[in-house]
């Protein structure tokens, strides 16, 4: 019979079918096998019967009897991350919700109470843009709407998807607190838009204000012209993008050779209007050089704008790459120089059209980071429009007061810079959006009036860009709301000493994350917190005349409780309506106060769940608990991992999470990122359609998540095979057990061996089960258990144990035992699949005896293991006999494929054996057993040179020969006719007490 048991039970339904030639027994036997018997189909039909579990837990309220039923159990805290409320879900929100499904699952299996309360994210730009386009549909721009409505809008708009989304993560079979109950807030899904958890967020937005850490200030900040709001780096993706390359000249003013230029080389040709510095290194070598011979004209095509005797000065290590880029085929130095103290004159000093705008002193900055491998060693200083520049110059005595804020909200230069007013440095709107906008060109030509080009090009660069708008961002000095990552408090700790202490007490899986996050903590800028949009929480703050916030006053904490009290009853849109008077209150003149009308930076949301979700609820101690697991993807290291570690530390001093588990990205079968124009993107829901969803869960549950995740139809199909194989282990396992009870049930000391090595087997997957399951390793459950299955027990167990299952008399001890062992493996299969294959294991086990006692499979933990079951004697024992094993089913595959044997239980194999190690193994077992032939001989006789061998099992031969005797009607054995029963004579006396026990319980 076939080793492989996904057919088993068509197979023994086809032999059984078969006469042997030499049957002359008038006695049809059939009747009297014991074959598989079971109503669960060989075919799942997943996509009708998965949404059938679904409404059979909603109708059992599965969910609720879990809590109820693991309520004295410790807890196992996982704390979901919002995914946002905008869209419908993709491949990769469903294999992270599957991801944390299983998560949650086995650790309520491990005997845990593992609550899994979902949540979303709901404010932010993407909506605001939705909704945008949903008013101008109405032909109203968002400035014809009252931001009372706009908010309502959004509001509306977040929990539309919100219940789309809902369902859909239901259909992939995630189990969780989906729905509130009895209108009681701490139930149900966490959503940042509720009036409570946007009060929630405010009271943490005012109590690190509270703390001194949080402070307003002017600088260079990554700032979307389409968005017309700040960006945080979590907010920003880098992509390549062509920009223009300029040399320009500024004049030596004062302090060093008045006939020569300093030369500056930058890519933002934009910014020159911004100078206010030039930056150079007291650690570079700088000399003064002169043009002596520069290409022609006819050579090049077009005249070059340096000439024979220009003098400039550059950096020494690169004056060659400087004058090739000006088209100068010979030069000289003239002297080395140190530009400390030097003034220099901008570009556009004493222009006609210029109006004195740019005739001020331009300084010489001594700065660290200005380096002599690229550029010119002199370094163009905007302090407006970078974080080096801006650093810079405040370090050498200049204030934020000092910085010239010449670019609007919209990307343009102000009204009041002459010549460039208005023009724009990106386009933000059309079909152009994202492209260089007129600026650049402008300023261009403005350089070359004023011979202040030395050279120009092009070249190709990574830059930020919105991940939203994909258009690129720039930065501008603008006033923001910042959280200090330096300022120590009253105990000498800062808060970016606070969260690396919190990254080196946490876990990370896989363990590279800890330094990725490690790194970007380490050398991230102060949090930039304020956004300026409409649907958002408020930045709650009150500021006077001076720009100070309304928490340095004394009955600051009054305000905050009127604040908070306010938000709680009407939501974030109350802070925009509600009077100001009514807010301060008695406690501040209401003339020296204004309200601040930024937004917080949505990942300050997202960062404060834990607040609202886990220690509002009571699910956590507020002040000294931490959930045990954050899971999301790899780029939320500088997302919510981040964020939540900052607020956390911010607040209570000490990361959110004892664990951070991190999954990778999704590419294609050939490894090419997802993308709808190479059409390699896959629909979970589709899948779910057509598979199943089941078949996603497994392919999760087999894919090294920790690595980026292939995915193709190929990869599907190999999936799909995967689980009809497990399924079909189901299903025979309980055609197997048809009728069985408890009162079959075999002892351990009673069972044979095979049997004992089988349980020994469950206790060492066991093992490995649980572990992996407590570190994440799903992979390595889904490969153990998919082996198991197909090798212990499909190649080898039910192979060998067929005979018996079907033939040995209904109380044979021997049957008994394997019908026990078989009990203990479906219940084991069921409870280890089920967190990964929950609507397969809840069909099979619904289907079994433990159904009687148990409602769902889910509401199961993992059986304990009896110590007596482990037992490495007995497995080295079996791992010798399975060694001979290999050589006989090898040899007799051969004789079958020759044709010299039709089923193995024509033969009788002679197998020479010169270990006497592995001959004993044999001692008490029955070699025909487990050879499954009708005789074997075990002998130390050395073997003829025809015998058959394996390469890698030494000393061990077979000769096969044919059996000899009668071949049993019943079982096909042959066998001697001397030895059957008088009564039975053409089936072997086994069969035969079998027929006879059956007789007597049917014909009774």
């Amino acid at each position: 019979m076939s080793a492989d048991q996904e057919d088993d039970l068509q197979m023994a339904e086809q032999d059984v079918n078969q006469t042997p030639e030499n049957d002359n027994s008038a006695r049809d036997y059939r009747e009297t096998l014991f074959l598989p018997k079971t109503d669960f189909p060989m075919r799942a039909g997943l996509p009708k019967a998965e949404p059938k579990w679904i409404e059979k837990w909603d109708e059992m309220a599965l969910y609720e009897r879990l809590r109820a039923k693991s309520k004295d159990r410790p807890k196992f805290v996982y704390h979901d991350g919002p995914p946002y409320a905008n869209g419908d879900i993709h491949l990769g929100t469903a294999m992270n919700k599957t991801l944390k499904d299983i998560v949650c699952r086995s650790h309520q299996m491990l005997g845990y109470d593992a609550g899994f309360i979902p949540g979303w994210d709901c404010h932010g730009l993407p909506i605001e843009w939705k909704v945008e386009e949903q008013f101008r549909a109405k032909g109203k721009t968002k400035e014809q709407v009252s931001g009372s409505e706009f908010r309502e809008a959004c509001r509306d708009y977040a929990a539309h998807w919100i219940d789309v989304q809902r369902e859909q993560f239901r259909r992939i079979g995630v189990q969780a607190e989906w729905f509130e109950q009895d209108g009681d807030p701490n139930t149900g899904p966490y959503l940042t838009m509720r009036y409570e958890s946007e009060a929630k967020i405010v009271s943490e937005f005012l109590r690190i204000a509270m703390s001194g850490l949080m402070y307003r200030g002017m600088k260079p900040i990554m700032w979307s012209p389409v968005e017309q709001t700040a960006l945080a780096e979590a907010e920003v993706e880098y992509h390549d993008r062509k920009a223009t390359t300029i040399w320009v000249k500024f004049q030596v003013a004062e302090g060093g050779p008045e006939d020569a230029s300093v030369i500056i080389w930058t890519t933002t040709p934009w910014t020159i209007p911004a100078n206010q510095a030039v930056s150079f290194s007291s650690k570079i070598s700088y000399g003064l050089y002169e043009a002596t011979a520069v290409a022609s004209e006819e050579e090049l095509g077009f005249q070059p704008w340096v000439a024979p005797g220009d003098k400039i000065l550059v950096a020494d290590a690169l004056a060659e790459s400087v004058f090739k880029a000006a088209k100068a085929t010979e030069w000289k130095k003239l002297e080395t120089v140190d530009p400390t103290g030097w003034k220099l004159k901008h570009p556009f000093h004493g222009a006609d059209w210029a109006e004195g705008y740019w005739d001020q002193p331009i300084p010489m900055l001594n700065g660290d980071h200005v380096t002599d491998d690229a550029g010119t060693g002199f370094v163009h200083t905007a302090p407006a429009h970078g974080e080096d520049d801006y650093l810079v110059y405040l370090n050498n005595g200049h204030t934020a007061k000092d910085i010239r804020d010449i670019v609007d909200e919209n990307g343009c230069y102000r009204d009041f810079v002459p010549r460039f007013a208005g023009l724009d440095i990106i386009r933000t709107s059309g079909k152009k959006r994202g492209q260089d906008g007129k600026a650049g060109a402008e300023v261009l030509k403005a350089l070359m009036e004023q011979s202040g080009l030395l050279a120009r090009g092009m070249t190709s660069l990574r830059d930020a860009h919105s991940w939203r708008s994909k258009a690129p961002v720039i930065r501008r000095a603008t006033p923001q709301w910042f959280i200090a990552m330096d300022k120590a408090d009253e105990a000498g700790k800062t808060l970016r000493q606070k969260a690396l202490e919190g990254i080196e007490q946490t876990q990370f899986v896989p363990a590279a994350g800890k330094n990725r996050i490690r790194s970007m903590v380490e050398g991230r800028p102060d949090w930039l917190i304020s956004r300026q949009r409409n649907w958002g929480v408020p930045l709650t703050l009150f500021v006077n005349a001076e720009g100070e916030p309304h928490t340095v006053l004394q009955m600051a904490s009054s305000i905050n409780d009127r604040i908070l009290e306010t938000i709680r009853e009407g939501g974030v849109d109350a802070w925009f309506t509600t009077p100001k008077e009514d807010l301060l209150g008695e406690d501040a003149n209401p003339d020296e106060w204004e309200k601040v009308t930024d937004v917080l930076d949505v990942w300050f949301d997202s960062g404060t769940t834990h607040a609202f979700c886990l220690r509002e609820r009571g699910v956590i101690d507020d002040e000294t608990g931490q959930a045990d697991v954050y899971l999301e993807g790899s780029d939320q290291h500088r997302g919510w991992f981040q964020s939540s570690l900052l607020e956390c530390c911010a607040t209570r001093g000490m990361a959110p999470y004892k664990t951070v588990v991190t999954h990778g990205f999704i590419v294609d079968g050939e490894g090419r990122k997802m993308s709808k124009s190479l059409g390699n993107t896959v629909n979970p829901l589709e899948v779910a359609e057509k598979n199943g969803i089941e078949i996603l869960r497994l392919w999760t549950a087999t894919s090294d998540f920790t690595e980026d995740l292939r995915i193709s139809d190929e990869i599907l199909k190999a999936n799909v095979e995967s689980y009809r194989r497990l399924r079909n282990t189901f299903r025979y396992l309980l055609g197997a057990l048809e009728g069985f009870t408890v009162r079959e049930h075999v002892g351990r000391s009673d069972m044979p061996g095979l049997e004992q090595w089988v349980l020994h087997r469950v206790a060492e997957i066991d093992k490995i089960v649980e572990t992996a399951y407590r570190n994440f390793d799903y992979k390595k459950i889904m490969s153990t258990l998919i082996n198991f299955c197909g090798v212990d027990l499909s190649a080898v167990y039910f192979d060998i144990r067929k005979d018996s299952l079907y033939c040995d008399p209904w109380s044979e001890t021997r049957r008994r035992s394997v019908r026990t062992v078989m009990d203990i493996l479906l219940q084991r299969l069921c409870v280890w699949l089920a967190p990964i294959m929950p609507f397969t294991t809840e069909e099979a086990f619904q289907q079994s005896r433990f159904a009687d006692e148990v409602d769902s499979v889910h509401l199961m933990q993992f059986p304990e293991t009896p110590a007596d079951w482990k037992d490495d004697a007995l497995a080295e024992k079996w791992a010798k006999i399975f060694k001979v094993r290999r050589v006989v089913t090898g040899a007799l595959e051969i004789e079958r494929r020759e044709k010299t044997i039709g089923s193995s239980l024509e033969a009788a194999p002679i197998v020479h054996i010169e270990d006497s190690a592995l001959r004993d193994a044999f001692d008490g077992e029955s070699p025909e057993d487990i050879f499954i032939t009708s005789d074997a001989i075990l002998t130390d006789a050395p073997s003829p040179g025809v015998a058959f061998r394996l390469e890698d099992i030494a000393g061990v031969a077979v000769v096969v020969g044919k059996a000899e005797g009668r071949k049993c009607a019943r079982s096909w054995k042959y066998f001697n006719p001397a030895d059957a029963d008088p009564d039975f004579p053409d089936i072997t006396p086994r069969d035969a007490d079998a027929v006879r026990e059956w007789d007597a319980t049917h014909n009774g």
